[in-house]
């Protein structure tokens, strides 16, 4: 049986000293191929849950070696973040301490799964010198305007005490501590992603190799809308509201105006109330402020509002609607107002059912559509829409836009739901933004020579919800680098985001001391051939990516526009039905699964257990299986080395071009499973049966060239060995091979072996096998189906009986039926 409590350690220091994973970029001998897993938080030991992403990247980079490819595939730390900070608080230690010590831990881990990068490329987000970049391409974000700083009403977390980014709200609270989440009005720092939206959205068209739902997630997030922005005169008033819509073919149907409790016309609408009518309006907007609702949210929850007691005019029909605030209306969105349209609205709908307010319905329904909710949503035929019923619903926008814009009632406009990228958080262990205050000059950029911005070493944590860098005299006092006047620096740090926004092309020259890459090497290696991570980050991580290329393309930096060509998303291992988690108590700790099986066991289990892209549910018994396997293919080679001892008989053709036939098919099987969407689960799958089919051989002596039978094992060897390395390095060096089974060739498929002479398929009559029968390969299905009918015991279990119809299976059955 194998030891792997002593090879797995050895075959791993083994390419170590070989130096097997570390690459010259500036080797052009072989086509490049970057593999890239997306790099961990390093927050405590990784479990088997996490296990999954960075095992499934070395199978495909060990693979690719294989296939004579100049891979590069290093690792790293997105090292900045509040668990850090939360751990300072609470364990009083500092959170450099806490994240170094979570590093070195994490990559024991990695090195002891047989997990090959190029260590020497490793990067830290939190080093100075790696941070020192990120602060500069800050400063080239704010000459471009694209980074600037507004007072704004941010997701606050309590619980954390700082600000969250829209993508890092779910469902209404904290992504991380689950806190509800609270608006605040604060100054803050964002980036301007929007100029860049139409980009993002256009070029996913060419992200070919890019899973669809992560295509239309980004496509939804960035919310392109084509509509009208429509003017509601306010009655009794000069004021009007300015409403947005993608559905202005609904305008004859708008009974009542939707604002959010932020518009900015709610205090002069209100102004001429008598005073308890007005305590009244704003104590239901204070309600309505504590109890905020994301777009993402709003279908399930109770509509709330207050009527204004004003009236606006429906432009079209000329009627007046009543004015209302509601808490499903966001201030981000649009003009903060909406016209409201019931019956094709489910919001508006709920909303009007509530308050018993006007319905029209002014969309007929195609025949047999049926709106479940009580308002049809879908496009139709108009009705009561003065000159424009009877229009189709597509038609009618057209025309009721352009009477709009005649009649200054309305314009067209394009709206996304994109926001800009807040960007500030009120925390300490973060990239310092490198921006200082002037009272003389103002905002002022520190200078190229002033970077990094360093941390302070000493700081005291207090949840306050103000960054603690604040209360550190000798970081926030420094001098204008203008005037030389005294100056504060900025104490809000960076969203972490910002750090993994770039990481991919700081690994091609992670020494660089005078730039943050260099372009021509970058342009060589990029775009990453092969990204592989979390659904999770299909909105932050991978949007955000994408904006920083496509601005440092905008710089003349690198000469691609996007920074993943190929991009594989792994599904989660849960247990007991749910995502391993510490709070949920289904942990399964690695350490003892290496202990017990070792690394190849546990590295097998996990890529056999299910389609890498789908979740899979941990059932330890697996790892008895994989275990089992595993031995008994090592046990192969004795009994293959036993076999070829025996005295020579002479070879079953037949048998030896079955097992020949049988080992191409396995190696081309292997290979598309590899090449199409790492489907390792039915690689392995196949690789099971040839073993299985050798067994055969060995255990009803079938007398078949032993060389056949070795060239089998070599092959097993190269196409087992992304999977289960340790095993693999450690018989093919049993072997007599010298070098590294990594630094052999992938297997080539010999096609002549491929053609069939002939193949052997079952008879059945009606359901009964009643023959299994040789037929040749060049026959038609006819010919087999006559092949099949002249068999004698067919023929005997036919009796004579009228054939009603012959089925054929290819290359599997006929079954006759009577």
């Amino acid at each position: 049986m194998y030891q792997h409590s002593t090879e797995d350690r050895k075959w791993q220091e083994y390419w170590e000293k070989q130096k097997l994973f570390e690459v010259d970029i500036h080797d052009a001998s072989k086509k490049k191929y970057y593999c890239l897993v997306m790099f961990p938080y390093p927050s405590s030991q990784l479990h088997v849950g996490h296990a999954r992403n960075y095992i499934i990247g070395d199978a495909v980079a060990r693979y690719k070696r294989m296939k004579r490819f100049q891979v590069l595939s290093p690792m790293g730390w997105d090292a900045f973040g509040l668990p850090a900070e939360n751990q300072a608080i609470k364990n009083k230690i500092h959170p450099k301490t806490w994240t170094y010590n979570n590093i070195e831990t994490i990559k024991k881990q990695l090195k002891s799964w047989g997990i090959g990068y190029d260590w020497k490329r490793e990067v830290a987000t939190c080093n100075p010198a790696y941070y020192r970049w990120t602060q500069w391409f800050f400063l080239q974000l704010f000459k471009k305007g694209l980074a600037y700083k507004k007072k704004a009403e941010v997701n606050w977390c309590p619980s954390c005490q700082t600000v969250l980014a829209n993508e890092q709200v779910i469902g209404g609270a904290c992504e991380r501590c689950s806190s509800d989440v609270i608006p605040k009005d604060l100054e803050q720092w964002f980036f301007k992603i929007t100029a860049y939206a139409d980009r993002l959205l256009d070029d996913l068209e060419g992200l070919k190799y890019w899973p669809d739902r992560v295509k239309l997630m980004q496509k939804n997030w960035i919310g392109k809308s084509f509509g009208v922005e429509i003017r509601f005169p306010i009655k009794d008033s000069n004021e009007h509201l300015l409403c947005y819509t993608t559905r202005v073919d609904t305008i004859f149907g708008a009974t009542f105006v939707a604002l959010s409790y932020k518009h900015p016309l709610i205090q002069e609408l209100i102004k001429g109330l008598p005073e308890q009518e007005k305590e009244k309006i704003v104590n239901v907007l204070k309600e309505i402020e504590s109890k905020p609702v994301l777009a993402k949210d709003m279908k399930d929850f109770k509509k709330e509002g207050v009527f204004l007691k004003r009236y606006a005019i429906n432009p079209m029909t000329n009627e007046s609607v009543p004015i209302w605030v509601t808490n499903y209306v966001l201030a981000e969105y649009g003009t903060s107002a909406i016209m409201a349209v019931p019956a094709h609205d489910s919001r508006d709908c709920d909303f009007a059912k509530e308050f018993s307010l006007k319905v029209i319905e002014v969309i007929k329904a195609p025949e047999g559509q049926i709106a479940p909710s009580g308002a049809y949503e879908g496009e139709g035929t108009l009705v009561n829409s003065g000159q424009f019923s009877g229009l189709s619903s597509a038609e009618a926008k057209e025309r009721i836009a352009a009477h709009m814009e005649q009649n200054n009632i309305g314009t067209k406009k394009v709206n996304y739901k994109l926001r800009d990228w807040l960007i500030s958080r009120q925390r300490y262990w973060g990239v310092p933004i490198p921006l200082v205050y002037c009272k003389k000059c103002g905002i002022v950029p520190v200078p190229d020579k002033g970077l990094p911005v360093l941390l302070p070493e000493v700081v005291e944590f207090k949840p306050t919800g103000e960054s603690p860098l604040k209360y550190v005299p000798e970081f926030v006092k420094t001098k204008c680098p203008q005037c030389k006047g005294p100056a504060e620096r900025e104490t809000d740090t960076m969203d972490t985001f910002v750090d993994s926004s770039w990481y991919f092309l700081r690994y091609i020259s992670p020494d660089n001391n005078k730039k943050p890459f260099v372009g021509e090497e970058v342009n060589q290696w990029l775009p990453v051939d092969q990204y592989i991570g979390g659904i999770e980050h299909a909105i932050l991580h991978l949007m955000y990516s994408r904006f920083f290329v496509k601005f440092i393309y905008d710089l003349g930096m690198v000469d691609f526009k996007e920074p993943f060509g190929r991009l594989f998303t792994q599904g989660m291992i849960v247990k007991d039905g749910f995502k391993m988690s510490k709070s949920k108590g289904n942990v399964v700790a690695p350490d003892y699964i290496i202990e017990k099986y070792g690394v190849d066991t546990m590295r097998l289990y996990i890529l056999f257990m299910g389609p890498p892209s789908k979740d899979a549910e941990w059932q330890d018994e697996g790892l008895q299986g994989s275990r089992r396997f595993l031995t008994r293919f090592d046990n192969l080679f004795a009994l293959v080395e036993e076999y070829a001892k025996q005295e020579k008989q002479p070879a079953n053709e037949k048998e030896e071009k079955a097992l020949l036939r049988k080992l191409h098919l396995t190696i081309q099987k292997v290979t598309d499973d590899m090449e199409q969407d790492f489907q390792f689960n039915t690689a392995i799958s196949r690789i099971m049966e040839l073993v299985n089919e050798l067994y055969r051989v060995l255990n009803e002596k079938i007398p078949v060239d032993p060389a056949v039978l070795k060239e089998s094992l070599s092959v097993l060897l190269k196409l087992l060995a992304p999977f289960t390395p340790h095993i693999c390095e450690g018989l093919w060096h049993e072997q007599g091979n010298k070098n590294s089974i990594f630094k052999a060739d992938w297997p080539e498929v010999n096609k002549a072996y491929l053609q069939e002479e002939s193949f052997e398929i079952a008879v059945l009559v009606n359901g009964r096998v009643r023959d299994r029968i040789e037929v040749a390969s060049s026959l038609s299905e006819e010919q087999i189906k006559q092949a099949a009918l002249s068999a004698e015991k067919v023929k005997a279990a036919l009796k004579g009986s009228p054939v009603k119809q012959a089925i054929y299976v290819e290359k599997k059955l006929v079954n006759i039926v009577i």
